[in-house]
């Protein structure tokens, strides 16, 4: 049930092994994430990044007006749009090699079970048409929405969700966003450096306050330097068209006009439609399903993956999820998920990603840990290429020097990030990363470097 991330990977596991899968998604395969969230926010970043490039051309010698660059919005929206669609026609060819069967509509549990089946499903196409399908298993893996607000409900033309940004025709005069996590920090980063004006209503003291303090801290720095405008510890209580443009209405009376608002509030899980009450499972605060660490619900025979779930919301997670579910159902060895072991990422500029244990959980003394943090502008490949902000922090144990986590803030950080992710997940230690070859020169030079520094300090061998 769902054809993004979580419901293909795991019809392409369960079809190599044998199984006769169908594949039930309404809006296209890679779902949402691949036609409205993940894929067409990463490449309107990528194009908000050239002009990234532009700002630092002086410090490199050359001449070059990033402000006289202009952006032909509606072209960067084609080019999301199509890359897209191309992405979920490729996830569609991929599923229909293996011999899956995909229907496109809607899909629920059906009233009573079939003979020929542990459960049964309800597909329901566009046309109206429905079939009930028979399954020994099924995975529930629906996805989830832009949470809306009672008092800012999106217009799709001046208040926004995130995945109504690609129908702009324009670049919004002044762009408030509602919102400082993840989702609101990425659209701040993309649309500043496309040349709009942006106000960021956080409720928190500062942005990102679920990633590390480090890492936001050069993050907010970039944006007060890059011209945003953040109100810290400022909640919305409302916002409004008027006109041509949008009032944000603050708890403290306070009012932010702007052209447009998007709204970045977290999501809702896609899952009031399934007739879930007719197998017996009860969603949770929030509407989410609960799972076990290899992704079955309450009931048998039936898994859920994915946001759907609310196991940390990411691409990664919800196809390893679904992977880890039909593993299981078909009686394959299966390791179960390891939370302490996924990687992630802000893609902004720079980029921000993290695996292992927190800077926080350390300091709190949750975990013990030795720490070092090497700043990007010691390494050569970084004062090459002009790169004034960022580093490398590396965490182990105080005894046996294994890697537990780590933090990299750079322009290419979800690259850097896996190193440290494949030390974290084998359990390699510090001295592992120092005996490891880096080129010379380059930013991952400094990831082995972070490995010396705390093998030296902490004399291990």
């Amino acid at each position: 049930m769902g054809g993004g991330p979580a419901g293909y990977e795991a019809a392409l596991v369960a079809a190599q092994h044998g199984g006769d899968v169908t594949v039930v998604e309404r809006d296209g395969m890679g779902g949402a994430c691949v036609l409205g969230d993940c894929v067409p926010s990463k490449t309107l970043i990528a194009s908000a990044g050239v002009r990234v490039e532009l700002g630092r051309a002086p410090d490199l010698g050359f001449t070059a007006d990033r402000d006289a660059m202009g952006v032909d919005l509606p072209r960067v929206n084609a080019r999301v749009s199509s890359l897209a669609m191309a992405q979920s026609a490729d996830v569609r060819a991929r599923v229909e090699r293996e011999g899956v069967r995909i229907i496109k509509g809607t899909a629920a549990f059906a009233e009573e079970p079939s003979a020929r089946g542990l459960h049964a499903v309800e597909a329901r196409t566009a046309g109206g048409s429905s079939e009930v399908l028979p399954a020994d298993v099924v995975l529930v893996a629906t996805g989830a929405t832009p949470r809306v607000l009672d008092d800012a409900k999106p217009d799709g033309e001046r208040i926004l969700t995130w995945r109504q940004l690609y129908d702009l025709t324009e670049l919004p005069a002044h762009l408030v966003v509602v919102g400082s996590g993840v989702t609101g920090a990425e659209f701040v980063s993309a649309y500043v450096e496309m040349g709009a004006r942006v106000t960021l209503v956080s409720s928190r003291d500062r942005v990102l306050p679920g990633e590390d303090a480090d890492a936001a801290a050069v993050l907010q720095d970039v944006f007060a330097e890059r011209g945003v405008e953040i109100l810290a510890q400022a909640r919305a209580e409302s916002v409004r068209r008027d006109g041509d443009g949008v009032v944000v209405t603050l708890a403290d009376g306070r009012t932010v006009t702007g052209s447009h608002a998007l709204m970045t509030v977290g999501s809702m899980p896609n899952t009031a439609e399934l007739a879930l009450e007719k197998v017996g499972i009860t969603t949770g605060r929030g509407g989410f399903i609960a799972v076990d660490r290899v992704s079955r619900t309450s009931v048998p025979g039936i898994y859920a993956a994915g946001d759907c779930t609310g196991v940390l919301m990411l691409a990664s997670v919800a196809a390893m999820q679904g992977r880890i579910a039909m593993w299981h159902a078909l009686g394959e060895g299966v390791m179960p998920i390891k939370l302490k072991t996924v990687s992630a990422a802000v893609f902004t500029r720079p980029e921000i990603a993290t695996v292992g244990i927190s800077q926080r959980a350390i300091d709190a003394g949750e975990v013990p840990a030795r720490t070092i943090m090497l700043p990007l502008s010691t390494n050569p490949r970084a004062k090459m290429q002009g790169l004034r902000r960022g580093f490398v922090k590396l965490f182990c144990r105080p005894a046996t020097g294994v890697v537990v986590g780590g933090v990299v803030v750079a322009p290419v950080a979800s690259e850097l990030i896996l190193p440290i992710a494949l030390a974290v997940q084998n359990g390699l230690t510090v001295a592992d990363l120092a005996y490891t070859f880096s080129v010379y020169p380059s930013l991952s030079g400094s990831i082995t470097e972070a490995g010396r520094q705390l093998m030296r300090h902490g004399d291990l061998d």
